[in-house]
């Protein structure tokens, strides 16, 4: 039984040590997101458009006539 816990020390040891050599030498880059290169338009509600918001109040001072 001492020498099965031995060779798994052994190898878990042996494993350990190629994986931090291999992270030292940089084998395994972390991948990297590419940077958009332009920002996405931002979406203009309709209550910053000025021509909706001054139809709105043109349709509210004249209700009867939607078209003055």
């Amino acid at each position: 039984m001492l020498k099965f816990l031995l060779v798994v020390i052994l190898i878990a040891v042996a494993v350990y040590l190629a994986t931090r050599a291999i992270q030292r030498r940089g084998d395994l880059p972390t991948p990297r997101r590419p940077r958009p290169t332009q920002r996405p338009p931002r979406v203009v509600g309709p209550d910053d458009d000025p021509d909706f918001l001054r139809d709105l109040d043109r349709k509210r001072r004249h209700p009867e006539d939607p078209e003055a």
